[in-house]
C-alpha cells in the first residue's frame, strides 16, 4: 500500500491532466497474485469486463477443455462465458456459457456460422442493454483450417448480463468479395465502442483470400460504422494499425480493445499487442494507439503500456506476455488492465485472465 500511495503522488506531480495527454505506462502496476480468473479443466481467453448499473463487474471470456489443447483448440471448441465480481480485481465466479453452440437452422437444416464456436468476447453496456460482439464459426470439429477460415463477426444483446441472449441468423461483418482485398478469407476479433454521435465505431481482424494458400495472406485490421450498436455495419475503406514500416511481417498489431474519451483529447484510443515491437519497441508488448476520427490511427504519444515480460507483485517478472488487453473504464477512466496470459501450456502452465491495477489519475481535466 505504501509503494502504491508513493507512486499515485508522484504521478499526480508529473502528469497533471490539464496535458490531457493519455499516458497508461505511467500508471500501470504490477499484477498482485490474487488477480487472476482460472478455471479448473478450461483454458480461459478473451476476458472482456464491464461495469453493470448493478455496481457489480461483469466478464464475458472464451472457454475450452484443456484436454483438446490449446491450439488449435481454441478454434474448434471455444465457448463464450459469463462470470461476475463485487470488485474489479475479483474475485470472479463462473455463472454460465453465454453463447454457446446452437442447433442447426430449423428453415434450412444448416449449420448458423456460428453453431459450433464463439470466442473473442468484447462487450459494452448502452441505455439499458448489454451489447456483445463476438467471433463465430462453424466447421467439422476437426480441421483448423476450416473453422478458422469461416470466422465471422457477430452481435447478441441482453437486459441482463447472465442472459438470455439474442443472437442472428447472419454475421454483422462478413469477408468482402473482391478476392483481391485484405478481408476476403476471414473476419474476426471484433473491437467496438459508442461514437460521440450514438452511432458505433467496430474495428476488426481480417485475412486475404491467396489461391493456393488454404491460410490466406497477411492479416490485418479495417474498419466499420453503424448508426446504432444493433446496425447495419458498413465497412470504410482502407487499413488501420499499420507500420510505417511494416516490412514482411505477416502481422504487426492484434487483438485491440477501443474506447473514446472525452477526458483525453476527445478522441479514440486503441489498446493493442504490438507483435513484433513495430510501435513500441517490445515485441510482443501492449501498445496505445490514438485517432481523431476512428479511422486514422497512429501510435499515441506515450505507446508503451507494458513490455513482454510485465511485472508481478514482489518485485518478479511474467513467464509470458499478455494478449487480449481489455481494459475496465469506470467514469471515464482506465482503471484495470485486464488479458489473458500463460496460453500454450508451456511447462504445464494453464491460460487464464489477469486484472491489472491502474493508478488514478487525482483532480479533475
Amino acid at each position: 500500500m505504501k509503494r502504491f500511495l508513493t507512486a499515485l503522488l508522484g504521478l499526480a506531480c508529473v502528469a497533471p491532466l490539464s496535458a490531457r495527454e493519455l499516458d497508461l505506462g505511467a500508471r500501470v502496476q504490477a499484477l498482485p497474485a490474487a488477480n487472476r480468473f482460472a478455471l479448473k479443466d478450461y483454458f480461459v481467453w478473451c476476458g472482456a469486463p464491464v461495469k453493470g448499473p448493478d455496481a457489480k463487474y461483469h466478464l464475458f471470456y472464451s472457454r475450452w477443455p484443456v484436454k483438446v489443447g490449446f491450439a488449435p483448440g481454441w478454434a474448434l471448441h471455444s465457448e463464450i462465458a459469463y462470470a461476475v465480481a463485487d470488485r474489479p480485481e475479483g474475485p470472479y465466479t463462473h455463472v454460465n456459457v453465454a453463447l454457446p453452440k446452437r442447433d442447426p437452422n430449423p428453415a434450412t437444416g444448416k449449420k448458423y456460422w456460428d453453431g459450433d464456436v464463439t470466442h473473442n468476447a468484447n462487450a459494452f453496456f448502452h441505455d439499458g442493454k448489454y451489447y456483445l460482439y463476438y467471433m463465430g464459426n462453424h466447421g467439422d470439429g476437426k480441421s483448423y483450417p476450416m473453422h478458422r477460415n469461416h470466422q465471422r463477426i457477430g452481435l447478441a444483446i441482453a437486459e441482463k448480463p447472465e442472459g438470455p441472449w439474442k443472437r442472428f441468423d447472419r454475421p454483422i461483418v462478413d469477408i468482402t468479395d473482391d478476392q483481391k482485398s485484405f478481408d476476403s478469407l476471414c473476419v474476426t476479433n471484433p473491437a467496438a465502442c459508442m461514437r460521440p454521435d450514438g452511432g458505433v465505431l467496430l474495428v476488426y481482424k481480417a485475412v486475404q483470400y491467396i489461391k493456393g494458400k488454404e491460410m490466406g495472406g497477411n492479416v490485418r485490421y479495417g474498419a466499420a460504422l453503424a448508426k446504432s450498436p444493433e446496425g447495419p455495419y458498413i465497412k470504410t475503406p482502407g487499413r488501420i494499425f499499420e507500420a510505417e514500416k511494416p516490412g514482411k511481417h505477416w502481422m504487426v498489431a492484434e487483438d485491440p480493445f477501443i474506447f473514446h474519451s472525452r477526458k483525453y483529447g476527445n478522441r479514440y484510443y486503441a489498446v493493442t499487442r504490438d507483435v513484433v515491437g513495430s510501435f513500441t519497441g517490445s515485441s510482443g508488448g501492449i501498445c496505445l494507439f490514438q485517432s481523431d476520427d476512428g479511422l486514422d490511427w497512429n501510435p499515441a504519444t506515450h505507446p508503451k503500456i507494458i513490455e513482454h515480460h510485465f511485472a508481478l507483485a514482489g518485485g518478479a517478472k511474467s513467464n509470458s506476455n499478455l494478449e487480449r488487453p481489455a481494459l475496465l473504464i469506470e467514469d471515464g477512466e482506465p482503471t484495470y488492465l485486464f488479458g489473458a496470459t500463460d496460453g500454450y501450456k508451456k511447462n504445464g502452465r494453464i491460460s487464464s485472465n489477469v486484472q491489472i491495477p491502474i493508478i488514478p489519475v487525482l483532480g479533475n481535466p
